[in-house]
């Protein structure tokens, strides 16, 4: 099978359209027809549907596209790891960071390994924790942090983090002077929170279901600025992680009854190859947790 044909397919799948996976490849779009109409010759298979200029993956087609993705991850890690073997270190690190992480935790920690690694490069990207570990899992990032909760049998992961979940109200509040909320009580207030996919959601959902109270949710963001304003406009309340908030004298917070923790994991495809630059990352992190 030609790893060429291969990678076009799995890009055609990917965008499900030839133009896109075309301009994507930097490739004219009829050597990329040719080459999946000789990728199904050579399988004696139709992997496409094509109805009204319009594709969609045959089942013959969804199966290999499952192939495909492992072959053309294990090629990459393979080029990588060859360029390493020869002195030609790629020296970024891809890391996928949920919003509160990224605007709170992170920053100093980066700047600490740019200083001691200055011919690095570090790419962060901020997401919901299901869209990290599926980006993760795809090889689009080298790491991931997401919650341990979230962890799938093809990750692997060490603790970094571990910080509590807080109610978060204006400082004129009658919660501001509580000890401790109780989850059913926090669900009948009006909420500002962040949208599904994060793990802040997660546990919001978790909470109601296990009250049996559908939350009235007033605001959907995942902007923080926003959330703290709308919180401290008094329009809602919120939840949010400690190191979001402490810093603000407008804002109060109070843990939840019983208390809320979440443990929070830097995590990486066990079957993927971590560069230097990734492996030094890591390492780096495992010296500096906050646990």
């Amino acid at each position: 099978m030609d790893y060429k044909a291969l990678s076009y397919f799995y890009e055609v799948a990917r965008q499900n359209s030839f133009t896109k996976a075309a301009e994507v490849l930097d490739v004219a779009q009829p050597a990329v027809s040719m080459a999946i109409k000789r990728l199904e010759q050579q399988l004696q298979l139709t992997l496409f549907h094509r109805r009204d200029r319009q594709i969609a993956l045959t089942t013959e087609g969804q199966k290999l596209f499952a192939q495909a993705e492992k072959i053309i991850q294990a090629m990459a890690d393979a080029e990588l790891e060859m360029e390493e073997l020869r002195g030609l270190q790629r020296g970024v690190v891809q890391l996928g960071t949920p919003s509160m992480l990224g605007s709170y935790y992170f920053p100093p920690l980066i700047m600490a390994f740019k200083h001691k690694y200055p011919n690095l490069s570090l790419s962060v990207y901020e997401g919901g924790a299901w869209q990290l570990q599926q980006m993760l899992e795809r090889g689009e990032l080298d790491l991931a942090v997401i919650e341990s909760g979230e962890i799938s049998e093809d990750i692997e992961s060490r603790p970094i983090l571990r910080e509590e979940m807080r109610v978060v109200v204006p400082v004129d509040h009658p919660f501001a002077s509580r000890t401790s909320v109780s989850p059913e009580e926090f669900l009948q207030q009006e909420l500002v929170i962040f949208r599904p996919g994060y793990f802040h959601r997660r546990v919001l959902d978790q909470m109601a279901e296990e009250a049996g109270i559908q939350p009235e949710i007033s605001f959907e963001t995942n902007l923080l600025p926003l959330i703290r304003s709308i919180v401290k406009h008094g329009y809602g309340i919120s939840t949010l992680l400690n190191m979001a908030v402490e810093d603000d004298p407008e804002l109060v917070t109070i843990s939840f009854d019983p208390p809320i923790i979440l443990d929070l994991c830097l995590a990486w495809r066990k079957d993927g190859y971590l560069s230097k630059a990734n492996r030094a990352f890591v390492d780096f992190m495992l010296e500096n947790v906050r646990l």
